[in-house]
């Protein structure tokens, strides 16, 4: 590999790890791979890996938190892009949600299926919020268009919503075999939403 000779120092050795187990959550998954494979891929001994990563679960940590700085972003982008209507602001961080997950595949599964908590260190707890707290607040400006006796709380409301996110990614657009779907996952997410907001009132009954 020769990427060892580049002689790291500080975080770019730390970032080399990190991209290394990107590599290796897309190949083999969040639990396929050691601590030694990641220093292996990252062309540096496993001791090096020690002094930045006590274990496995702590590289994933900060992969998982690197994933939530990118998805707070894009969710901000999406959020605003909507604006100024409260519908489109909030159907745009939905297909958000899945281009993210497309896009960035190994930071995806490191933040919502490695088993690590959003809690383990208080800089993830904090990136994490503002990223699924994007979607929270867009519930909560969308949920104010139904009369108060109808509307759910916006954490029920965004918490649908990502549900059923996560799970067209999960079935759908990761190619996992026997869950083929004869329509696009972005057509799934798109007509999901629109006929749960047309549940809510939000959506004229032929919008």
């Amino acid at each position: 590999m020769g990427t060892a000779k580049r002689g790291y120092h500080h975080g770019n050795l730390r970032q080399a790890l990190v991209e290394a187990a990107l590599q290796l959550i897309e190949e083999k998954g969040p639990t396929g791979f050691t601590l030694s494979e990641a220093a292996k891929q990252a062309g540096v001994t496993p001791a090096a890996v020690y002094r930045h990563f006590e274990g496995r679960e702590d590289l994933i940590a900060e992969v998982a938190r690197q994933g939530y700085e990118i998805f707070a972003d894009l969710m901000d982008y999406a959020y605003d892009s909507g604006q100024p209507s409260a519908l489109s602001a909030f159907a745009a961080t939905g297909r958000a949600y899945l281009a993210f997950a497309r896009r960035h595949p190994g930071h995806y599964v490191a933040m919502f299926e490695s088993g690590i908590s959003i809690n383990r260190t208080p800089e993830l707890a904090q990136v994490a919020r503002r990223g699924l707290g994007v979607l929270e607040k867009a519930a909560a400006e969308l949920s104010q268009h139904i009369p108060p006796e109808r509307r759910p709380p916006p954490q029920m409301f965004s918490a649908h919503i990502w549900a059923m996110s996560h799970g067209v990614v999960e079935l759908f657009a990761r190619g996992s075999p026997g869950t083929k779907s004869p329509f696009p996952p972005e057509d799934l997410l798109e007509t999901g939403i629109g006929i749960y907001l047309r549940g809510l009132g939000l959506i004229a009954p032929d919008g």
